[in-house]
């Protein structure tokens, strides 16, 4: 969610039981818009939190003039201090998905593989040293788990221009109260998949311009999002099942929306035996 807006967004999404005390509030809302002065960033999102054993990581999103373009991730302990992540890498991804249990909050943690590959063993055979990541590394994977899986953005509220760069439309005036109760109407905030899959029938009907993401109604397994009304029917809230602290939010007709996560960093693999 924008850093700019980042006091009522919060107020718009508290109706789950999380967030931030007035005190984490008034901190962020300063360091934030140093961090974009200082790192020169076109806009700072506030990504959310992953609260750790012994401490809490407070995530922000640096963005560029391409908003497709990869972001720059940071990550506090305190909310003031920022200390800029490694971009990811596939080969983090697969690490990290590789790791249980909660996360430390120590940076400088480092985990122990459980289970071994044909490659660890060869690398613990050559070195003679157990295989580790370290929690930071963990960190940045996790992050980009969770939005490849679950950032979302409402149809329209980007365009792609013919050159391929993403930005925002100036046109979008937010979706109407019957549209934003509809799943069709939210796109995944990253490479399309399913789009590439589509024959060209179906893709006869799509603009290029603002069809070019893949949208939540094909998500699988079928029912991982919830969609509710709340502030009186005035807000539409949308939250993961899949990875339970991810929230969305989008007030009707207005071009109000984001999305933050608070949560201990763990995919709920049980998703499948709830539904």
């Amino acid at each position: 969610m924008e850093a700019s807006s980042l006091p009522a967004a919060l107020e718009l999404v508290s109706g789950g039981g999380a967030g931030l005390s007035p005190e984490k509030r008034a901190v962020l809302g300063s360091s934030l818009l140093l961090l974009q002065r200082d790192y020169r960033f076109e806009r700072v999102w506030f990504w959310g939190c992953i609260q750790g054993v012994c401490g809490a990581y407070y995530i922000a999103e640096g963005l560029g003039p391409d908003r497709a373009a990869p972001r720059s991730r940071l990550y506090s302990l305190n909310c003031v201090e920022w200390s800029l992540l490694p971009p990811v890498t596939e080969e983090m991804v697969m690490q990290a998905g590789r790791l249980k249990g909660r996360f430390q909050g120590d940076p400088s943690f480092e985990y122990e593989y459980t289970e071994r590959n044909a490659e660890d063993a060869e690398r613990l055979f050559e070195d003679g040293k157990e295989p580790m990541i370290k929690e930071e590394t963990r960190l940045v994977a996790t992050i980009e788990q969770i939005d490849r899986a679950v950032g979302i953005i409402p149809r329209g509220a980007f365009v792609k221009t013919p050159l391929g760069s993403v930005s925002e439309n100036r046109n979008f005036e937010g979706l109407s109260l019957t549209e934003a109760k509809r799943l069709s109407s939210y796109f995944h905030f990253t490479e399309p998949v399913n789009l590439k899959n589509k024959t060209l029938l179906e893709k006869a009907d799509l603009d290029p311009s603002t069809d070019f993401l893949d949208s939540l109604e094909h998500d699988i397994p079928q029912g991982s999002w919830t969609v509710q009304l709340e502030k009186g029917g005035t807000v539409v809230v949308l939250r993961s099942l899949l990875w339970l602290g991810l929230t969305f939010y989008h007030v009707p007709m207005t071009k109000q929306y984001g999305y933050v996560y608070f949560g201990n960093g763990e995919k709920n693999l049980d998703l499948p035996f709830m539904l």
